[in-house]
């Protein structure tokens, strides 16, 4: 207990930490958390983020790194980095394991107590596969720079293994990809996958045919992107179909295994089964209290006001995917757009607080929502400064523009329109390295099945 009680005064008192200025405490580095502290930079406060990674990652370009177009320190940052001009920032590479909302105080993993006036939690959102967890191993979900490589890894070691196989007996199994879920991630990864399979590996084998290869995307509901307007969903499902993506929509998947996932009563076999299909908030609302103090939705997500306050908790701010927050008798989305702008109100709603003014109410300005599909094709839904639904190379020089914009970092910038103008034109990946382990899951499983069926043909 000495040592704990040595830890928080150590942070509490450090030198230059006037005790009088409020204490800002943000909880994730991500989107909002970025926005959060930068939003503090004028006002009188001292601003203290916690992260358990040391980096922020821009998650909208996250696929690429998945399907080997850009590298990881292309789309990621550190959060030192970016908030060394700040003055009245500081960074902590820990993770919350609790929250005093009474004592107003946040402990961390290492063992330090951080008291605070104001708390912002924006910790964002992790897979959901909807109570079979132990799909996860099987069906990798793309959220972390972790999650991208290791779908990396399996994509491009599926096409050497079909490769080894072939040279070795003569025959492999099937490269069928399955993604499963129709959102902008589902529709990212499909189209890209199937991109990597018919344009990029084509030349780079000598036994097998990498643009044979088959790609599934499987949705439960009656049409993918759900969330955009009809006529964009029906031109990103047409495009995917040139590509070569089979397109599944009412598929209910019920089970997946290594090298198999089953939908609707039929199984297909899956050299790599990618998962897109669901999120859930991380954990840390549950952290505030237990309802009626914090009520939760069924994702998790802390339901708060039009302040982004939970409920009786005026000091605390919920911001981005960890935010349920209604507007216009709507649900606002969890994605980047949002998740800015949440953090940007931080500031202001403080800065009202230090002035002695009201504090205002949090209005989402939605811009609109784009996919790419595959090379130089998206679908864009256009609201400012003109509304227009897009597609095809519109849409995408479209998306292209907005996400070298919003990359943080000017070599970030320079760095990514440099590997995608060297992959469009050249037909070249450039982030192709598979590290790691060498197995695929239920490649072993599928290579015995054939050699079986095989044995029996021949007799």
């Amino acid at each position: 207990m000495a040592d704990e009680r040595v830890k928080q005064e150590a942070v509490a008192t450090r030198p230059g930490n006037k005790r009088r200025r409020p204490r800002v405490v943000i909880v994730g580095g991500g989107f909002a958390g970025i926005h959060a502290a930068s939003g503090l930079a004028r006002l009188d406060v001292d601003a203290t983020v916690v992260d358990r990674r040391n980096h922020h990652l821009f998650q909208p370009l996250l696929y690429q790194v998945a399907t080997a177009v850009l590298s990881p320190a292309d789309i990621a940052q550190p959060i030192r980095t970016i908030l060394r001009q700040q003055k009245n920032a500081e960074v902590l590479m820990d993770e919350v394991v609790g929250i005093d909302a009474e004592a107003r105080v946040v402990s961390l993993a290492s063992g330090v107590r951080i008291e605070y006036d104001y708390l912002a939690l924006a910790t964002g959102a992790t897979h959901s596969y909807f109570g079979h967890e132990e799909w996860a191993k099987q069906a990798p979900g793309l959220k972390t720079i972790e999650d991208a490589i290791e779908i990396r890894r399996r994509v491009l070691l599926a096409f050497e293994l079909a490769e080894r196989q072939m040279v070795e007996r003569g025959w492999h199994p099937p490269l069928n990809f399955v993604v499963i879920g129709g959102g902008p991630t589902g529709v990212e990864l499909a189209g890209a996958v199937s991109d990597i399979a018919r344009h990029y590996m084509t030349h780079d084998f000598r036994h097998i045919q990498p643009d044979k290869a088959r790609v599934c995307l499987l949705d439960g509901g009656h049409r993918i992107l759900a969330a955009y307007p009809e006529d964009l969903s029906a031109r990103a499902e047409a495009t995917l179909k040139k590509l070569g993506v089979e397109v599944h929509t009412e598929a209910q998947v019920t089970g997946v295994g290594p090298g198999w996932v089953e939908a609707n009563g039929e199984r297909m076999e899956a050299v790599v089964t990618l998962w897109a299909a669901g999120v859930e908030a991380s954990p840390l609302g549950k952290m505030l209290g237990a309802p009626p103090k914090v009520n939760l939705d069924e994702r998790g997500c802390v339901l708060v006001n039009d302040r982004l306050n939970p409920p009786g908790l005026p000091e605390v701010f919920v911001l981005g995917d960890l935010a349920h927050v209604e507007q216009d008798g709507r649900q606002v989305p969890g994605v980047a757009q949002p998740a800015m702008q949440m953090g940007d109100f931080l500031g202001k709603a403080i800065a009202a607080d230090l002035g002695g003014k009201p504090r205002p109410v949090f209005r989402y300005f939605d811009k609109g929502d784009m996919a790419t599909i595959g090379r130089m094709s998206a679908v864009a839904d256009v609201k400012w400064p003109f509304r227009a639904h897009m597609s095809g190379w519109p849409a995408w020089f479209t998306w292209v523009t907005v996400h070298i914009f919003f990359l943080i970092g000017f070599r970030n910038r320079l760095s990514v329109l440099a590997n995608w103008m060297w992959t469009y034109f050249t037909f070249t990946r450039g982030a192709r390295l598979i590290t790691g382990d060498q197995r695929l899951p239920g490649w072993e499983e599928q290579t015995e099945a054939k050699r079986s069926d095989k044995g029996r043909a021949a007799d």
